[in-house]
């Protein structure tokens, strides 16, 4: 009896899809690992979503909603132990951005907020007789922070920023030289 040969062709023919084109599978598509063994399947997903992207579905700030807060404002003390913990889980993101950073000049937008941070920082040392912030008590952080709220200390801060905003800029350059 003669046997009909298979031939390559006469396989796509049969199977309709043309192996040359489908996408070649990843590893991923090789192994069915759980991230929670012996969780169900949306308790699982929800733990890897909580790990990649942040606290999903939970009344805790994520990142992206924290940035959006504003940033004079003092935090309490529930607030500044929650801001430690999502810092902690962002460390490597952060690290990849910071070094980004290091290799682009900084905008202008970003020299007058250094600026600004600079003046706020002389003032304080002003007002604190040279001590540092960190070495403060927190309430009297606090009432050092409201004190600089006033609109005279603001109106004096954004004067001093103006005139430091050269000396940022030229450090800037400098750093960027090499």
């Amino acid at each position: 009896m003669a046997e009909k040969l298979l031939r390559f062709k006469d396989l796509i023919e049969m199977d309709g899809d043309n192996p040359l084109t489908q996408t070649p599978l990843s590893f991923n598509d090789l192994h069915n690992t759980e991230y929670r063994p012996g969780e169900d399947e949306l308790t699982n997903y929800r733990a890897y979503r909580r790990k990649r992207v942040g606290d999903v579905g939970s009344d805790t700030a994520t990142y992206s909603e924290s940035v959006e807060h504003d940033v004079d404002e003092a935090l309490n003390m529930q607030q500044r132990l929650a801001r430690g913990r999502q810092f902690k889980r962002l460390k490597a993101k952060i690290k990849i951005g910071r070094e980004r950073a290091k290799r682009k000049m900084a905008s202008k937008e970003k020299l007058e907020t250094r600026a600004k941070k600079q003046a706020r920082t002389l003032i304080l040392k002003k007002l604190t007789k040279g001590v540092d912030k960190g070495e403060l008590s927190f309430a009297r952080r606090q009432e050092i922070e409201k004190r600089m709220e006033k609109p005279q200390v603001k109106k004096r801060i954004n004067m001093l920023a103006r005139r430091m905003f050269k000396d940022v800029r030229k450090k800037e350059v400098e750093r960027k030289k090499g």
